[in-house]
Parts: C-alpha cells; sequence; structure tokens
C-alpha cells in the first residue's frame, strides 16, 4: 500500500491506496481510503479521464453543480465525462473511491454504459439496498485492509458472473489506453474486420463513448496527470509527445475539457498531491 499524508492549519488529510488483485487488473486500477478535513469548506476541480470513479462513503455529502442545483452525494458513481466538474465538501470527508475501468463499471454495474455518461448517479440507484449493505460491512471492518479485500472478492464475483464482454472492444480499449488515445479509430476497425458504424455502437454500449472521444479523452489524461505531477513542464514539448498538433491546439483542448488554461491549471494544485482547488 502506498500512503501519503498532509498537515496544515488550513488542510489535513491522508490517503492510502492500493491496487486490486493483479485477476482483476482488465476492471480495477485501485482502491484509495482517504480522510480530509479542511479549516472551510474546500472545492476542488475534477477533470475527465478513462477511469468510472466509485465513492464509498458512511456519511460525508459531496456537493456537485447538478443543472441549476448543488446535488449532494455520498455513495456515488461518476461514470466517464467530458467536461470538467466542481466537487465540494464542507469541512470533513472520508470514504473509499474505486478507480474502475469503463469495462469493470460495464460489468460490475451489468448496464449499457452510455445510461451513466456524463452522469453522477447514487450507489444505491443502481445497486438498491446492497449499497448500504456494502458501506456497512467496510466500515466494520478495521483500517484500510479489510475494505481494500471485501471490494476484491466483491468485485471478482460480480465480474465473474457478468454478461460476456466482446473480445473485439477490450482489444480496442486496451489499444487505445496503451497508446494514450493515439490509435486511430478507423485502423483500429480495420483491424477487426467490423465496419467504423459497428466498433462505435459496441464502444458506447461496453466503455460509454465514442472511441474517438475516449482516445481525446485518454490523451487529455495524459498531459492533466503529468501537470499536476511535474514543477516545471514546457508545454510545447509535452504538447508534441502527447500527440498534439501543437501548443495551441493542446490548449484548446484543456480549456474545453478543463475549463481552464494549463498554466492556471499546475497553479491551482493543493499541496502534496490533493488534487486541484476549483
Amino acid at each position: 500500500m502506498r500512503a501519503s499524508r498532509h498537515d496544515s492549519p488550513e488542510l489535513r488529510w491522508e490517503m492510502v491506496t492500493r491496487d486490486a488483485h493483479p485477476l482483476l487488473g482488465r476492471y480495477v486500477r485501485e482502491y484509495t481510503g482517504y480522510t480530509e478535513t479542511s479549516a472551510e469548506p474546500l472545492l476542488r476541480r475534477e477533470v475527465p479521464s478513462a477511469d468510472v470513479t466509485l465513492v464509498l462513503s458512511p456519511g460525508s455529502r459531496l456537493r456537485m453543480p447538478h443543472l441549476d442545483e448543488w446535488a449532494r452525494h455520498t455513495s456515488f458513481v461518476a461514470a466517464l465525462h467530458d467536461r470538467y466538474a466542481l466537487v465540494a465538501h464542507d469541512g470533513f470527508q472520508e470514504g473509499v473511491q474505486v478507480r474502475l475501468t469503463p469495462l469493470g463499471a460495464h460489468a460490475l454495474f451489468g448496464l449499457p454504459m452510455h445510461e451513466l455518461t456524463n452522469r453522477v448517479v447514487e450507489l444505491d440507484d443502481l445497486l438498491g439496498p446492497r449499497a448500504n449493505e456494502l458501506v456497512e460491512r467496510m466500515w466494520e471492518r478495521p483500517g484500510w485492509d479489510g475494505p481494500f479485500e471485501l471490494l476484491d472478492n466483491l468485485i471478482a464475483k460480480r465480474v465473474a458472473e457478468a454478461r460476456k464482454q466482446s473480445p473485439g472492444v477490450v482489444w480496442a480499449w486496451q489499444r487505445l489506453r496503451a497508446t494514450h488515445g493515439r490509435a486511430r479509430v478507423r485502423a483500429l476497425a480495420e483491424e477487426l474486420g467490423w465496419s467504423h458504424r459497428r466498433l462505435i455502437a459496441r464502444f458506447r454500449e461496453q466503455v460509454g463513448m465514442p472511441p474517438k472521444t475516449v482516445g481525446r479523452i485518454l490523451r487529455f489524461d495524459r498531459v492533466a496527470r503529468m501537470l499536476r505531477d511535474a514543477d516545471e513542464l514546457r508545454l510545447a514539448e509535452v504538447a508534441y509527445d502527447c500527440g498534439y498538433y501543437d501548443q495551441p491546439h493542446l490548449n484548446r483542448d484543456f480549456r474545453d475539457l478543463a475549463g481552464t488554461t494549463p498554466r492556471e491549471y499546475m497553479a491551482r494544485r493543493l499541496p502534496s498531491g490533493g488534487g486541484v482547488s476549483g
């Protein structure tokens, strides 16, 4: 397990992260248990990624913009998004975050993933009473290892019972992920022997978005992670390395997906890897 902490008068948090069981690698990227206290309400900017986020909390309520209101969520699923979101808490939060692949979310929840795209859905709307039972069982276990092991077992059972996924979609998804979104969609379809339309339809069902959009998000996600981790970057070099035509192309894509510029994004980073201020 990997632990990180921050302690200052304004903000105190602890995060403990562990990879899922190796046999679940296609479905789950990692688990993170966290507790956080802030001196005043804290607002973060969450940008698109190629992960589906499952949050399990015993009672912390996060606020998110929803239409013209700030909807409150406790345990929920945030599927693939093609724009940023603002997420706030009132001074305290705790829970476990599960980073699912889209294929993992499709197997776990048994729904066409395009029905969840650009949505945040309460977990009990997807699992019914089992959602509360799961959270209660997790918080009965000591430390973080207990909840992570429980999730390993639960997810393994669910995916074993899930309907078999299309090998073609699995291959195309893995190819897009491995190339950080740079694989050409037409080439993927040709190698599969599928029409362009068939690949898009299957991708929307099992991943949630067309492969071209997913590729764009994967490319952007690589840049965003580089910006969060680096002390200084030459954006023109980042643009070239990540498959953009030039730095203006990177800036336009970043503003579309993150609602800000790359340099403003870097300037808003919270200390010790604590995310990005909203």
